[in-house]
């Protein structure tokens, strides 16, 4: 590892990146100690505006629920920044690097392996924990419907599929950033962008089908209802479909998957048994109104903006020495003698240094990033509300509010900082009171 000179930039980035890593910690520690003490202190009782329409336990349920996963995402936080620690200032990720380069030589099939090596041990740290909250959390509160053999069997493919999209694509972005000059981040994100809308019209036919068994819409009624409202909307779809998300999880959804022509509409089947025709149009018509109101592209513009940025950072930073020797990696040597490429068997390096420093120094946008998607959700809440039976989709907001077991008293402070959608009573004060019976005691 190099040693910085006093105050060099490298220096610099080092404690730059250790402090707002332990700044994002304690911040992070606090928004979630507030959520649980703000979930636990209204667990008993339900609140004013949700009595006639949510049951005691019901609220119970998802306060424990949100406080089980608050504790399991405390250990999260802590493997993860000692992941972080470990790869980059403790020397992880160089001594991974040196140790494929004493076996196998430099060259693209060198940082390949590293790529795929940081890949695998990022994967297996974090796969304890991903078991416990499958098999131990989601499966105490009942929404587990994966058996360790389906599981098991999901792994094995996504990693298929990661590794048959993932390696050809990085082979070519590393062969871009050694041979396209100094623009080849320019170059690499147009491959990344029009990758993205390839898997967007790939993944409803020919990646979705892997994982899961998907048949068209079969009931009449509701296929008409769905038709209708598209029709209303100027929405069209190439097809309505059944997904089985009951083998996994008792949870429920809806979404529009493709792009272009290949745009499909998918039901849960767990939603459409937990739903009425009503509550399924109104729904879906909150579907339409991201839509309508083109959330869906400017969110798709606002990434390839953000990406093109981060690229275009990235071409300045491969270039400095200081980005490795400051993150924890000892750069090859060439780029450090005068005439040398400066990215010479560095491209991999560079690539997953950035990955990792990236959402430390990104994270406190979070906030704004989540406010910009609470207002798209209201928007699209209102679109519905306007083209199917607003009191509808309240009802069926609070079944799905509480098919996930989600809290209705988050903190403020945590709501603002994390969630992308509005809270439980936020969205039902602008929508007619819902349709729904009050529970009996």
């Amino acid at each position: 590892m190099l040693s910085p000179a006093p105050f060099s930039p490298s220096l610099l980035l080092t404690l730059g990146f250790a402090a707002l890593l332990a700044l994002q910690l304690l911040l992070r520690l606090w928004l979630v100690s507030r959520q649980v003490r703000h979930v636990a202190r209204h667990r008993c009782a339900v609140p004013a505006a949700f009595a006639g329409h949510i049951a005691l336990s019901a609220h119970q349920k998802a306060a424990d629920y949100t406080l089980a996963k608050a504790r399991t995402g405390l250990i999260d936080m802590a493997v993860s920044t000692a992941l972080l620690l470990a790869w980059t200032l403790l020397g992880g990720l160089d001594a991974l690097n040196q140790w494929l380069l004493g076996w196998m030589g430099p060259g693209l099939h060198q940082q390949l392996a590293l790529l795929a090596g940081f890949a695998l041990v990022s994967g297996l740290a974090g796969l304890p924990l991903s078991i416990y909250q499958t098999f131990v959390v989601e499966q105490r509160f009942g929404f587990n419907k994966l058996t360790p053999g389906l599981w098991l069997a999901d792994l094995l493919k996504s990693t298929l599929v990661a590794a048959v999209i993932g390696l050809p694509l990085a082979a070519l972005v590393l062969w871009l950033m050694a041979s396209a000059g100094a623009l080849w981040w320019l170059w690499a994100w147009a491959v990344w962008a029009g990758f993205n809308l390839l898997l967007m019209w790939l993944y409803p036919a020919v990646i979705a089908p892997l994982f899961n068994r998907f048949e068209p819409l079969q009931d009449e009624t509701l296929r008409t209802r769905v038709t209708g409202l598209m029709q209303r909307c100027g929405f069209a779809a190439k097809g309505l479909f059944v997904m089985d998300g009951s083998r996994r999880s008792a949870h429920a959804n809806a979404y529009f998957t493709g792009f272009g022509s290949a745009k499909r509409v998918v039901f849960y089947d767990t939603l459409l048994k937990q739903l009425s025709p009503a509550e399924v149009e109104a729904v879906l018509a909150h579907e339409l109104g991201h839509f309508k109101h083109r959330h869906i592209t400017k969110r798709l513009i606002g990434l390839f903006a953000m990406s093109l940025a981060a690229l275009a950072l990235l071409g300045w930073l491969s270039q400095q020495p200081w980005f490795y020797a400051g993150l924890g990696v000892r750069p090859s040597l060439e780029m450090l003698l005068p005439g040398g490429n400066a990215m010479a068997g560095n491209e991999a390096l560079a690539l997953l240094l950035f990955l990792l420093a990236a959402p430390v120094f990104s994270f406190f946008v979070a906030p704004l990033m989540a406010y910009f998607s609470r207002r798209d959700e209201f928007e699209a809440d209102a679109y519905a509300a306007a083209q199917a039976e607003g009191s509808a989709l309240a009802s069926a907001l609070l079944t799905l509010y509480q098919d996930k077991a989600s809290t209705l008293t988050p903190d403020p402070a945590y709501v603002a900082f994390h969630y992308s959608h509005p809270p439980a009573i936020e969205r039902l004060a602008r929508l007619p009171a819902p349709a729904l019976n009050p529970h009996t005691p």
